[in-house]
């Protein structure tokens, strides 16, 4: 089976480590995320100095705080120095990490994605000089890069998706519960056969939010928390999971915002758990993954271990749901 790793915050564990390790698990690749902490670039280019084979992918890298020029000039940086093992996954990320993090401002996020895309995408290609006159973004008479790139976008509504759709190799879907998977991916299919592209040719690769423990109930706790700070604190993440479960994500929502952490967690139910993540035993754990790889069109799962996980959670995640054990 295909599966990738979110390499995440793990404490005091070097990221780096986890990579090399992950590779020698049988990962077919590690993810990295940026937030704020470290560059999720820089954690990028030492994991490219010191891996062989296990592809690379940023999930994500915002389309406000690098200018699609600088976009393109990392992911050609980063095809280098991991002798072409990277892709470039971007999103939109949040209103909160964009607004008050950079001080930009949240504006037309889907046309924003879009054009960073395309701009992108023309200043890989390695096709004379690039000129664009877009709605939000512009450039004028500048060599393309002869580097060819991946690009994943982490649409999560209907219109982002569509992007995806009309312009990426594969789509990382975050917090849409894996039931509606399959319906969430139509809007994908109907705008890439728009643009004359097969839809089949994309790849679908959620993140996996995953626990695993010999005690299934604190597995099952970790993940409850990873879900309601996710649904309290993001609209769109709350958005996509109330497409199967609109009163229950109204409820988690409002205690979070109220404060009420806890509470919010308790009303994550087990049908909620079980079509947003797995949590369990090894076996269980195990058993989940190959369920939700064989019954729904996913293609790269990518385990994400969420951070309130324990060191053991942690450990034990990174090692039972490796390929060679699936």
């Amino acid at each position: 089976m295909d599966v990738g790793l979110m390499v995440t915050s793990f404490g005091d564990l070097d990221l780096a480590d986890i990579a090399v390790r992950a590779e020698q698990l049988a990962y077919d690749a590690v993810w990295v995320g940026e937030l704020w902490g470290e560059s999720g670039v820089v954690q990028l280019t030492e994991m490219a100095c010191r891996t062989d084979e296990i592809e690379l992918g940023s999930a994500i890298l915002n389309v406000y705080s690098r200018s699609p020029a600088v976009l393109a000039m990392t992911a050609a940086s980063l095809q280098r120095a991991s002798d072409g093992r990277f892709t470039l996954g971007v999103g939109t990320s949040t209103p909160k990490a964009v607004e008050d993090l950079h001080g930009m401002a949240f504006d037309r996020p889907v046309r924003r994605a879009h054009e960073t895309i395309e701009l992108v995408r023309a200043y890989t290609a390695g096709d004379g000089r690039v000129d664009y006159d877009g709605e939000v973004l512009a450039a004028a008479d500048f060599p393309s890069l002869e580097t060819s790139v991946p690009i994943y976008h982490a649409g999560l509504g209907p219109a982002n998706r569509r992007v995806v759709g009309r312009l990426c190799d594969g789509w990382i879907p975050h917090n849409i519960p894996f039931s509606h998977l399959e319906e969430a991916f139509e809007e994908v299919a109907d705008a890439a056969r728009e643009r004359d592209r097969d839809p089949s040719e994309i790849a679908i690769a959620p993140y996996v939010p995953s626990a695993v423990s010999e005690d299934p109930d604190e597995a099952r706790e970790t993940l409850r928390r990873h879900i309601a700070y996710y649904v309290g604190s993001g609209e769109g993440y709350r958005r996509a999971v109330a497409t199967a479960y609109p009163e229950r994500a109204d409820r988690i929502a409002d205690a979070w915002r109220s404060g009420e952490k806890g509470e919010a967690a308790d009303a994550v139910t087990d049908a909620m758990l079980a079509d947003l993540g797995v949590a369990g035993t090894p076996d269980d754990a195990r058993e989940q993954l190959r369920t939700l790889v064989a019954e729904t069109g996913i293609d790269h799962p990518i385990v994400v271990v969420p951070e309130p996980a324990s060191r053991d959670v942690v450990e034990t995640t990174i090692d039972e749901l490796a390929p060679d054990r699936l």
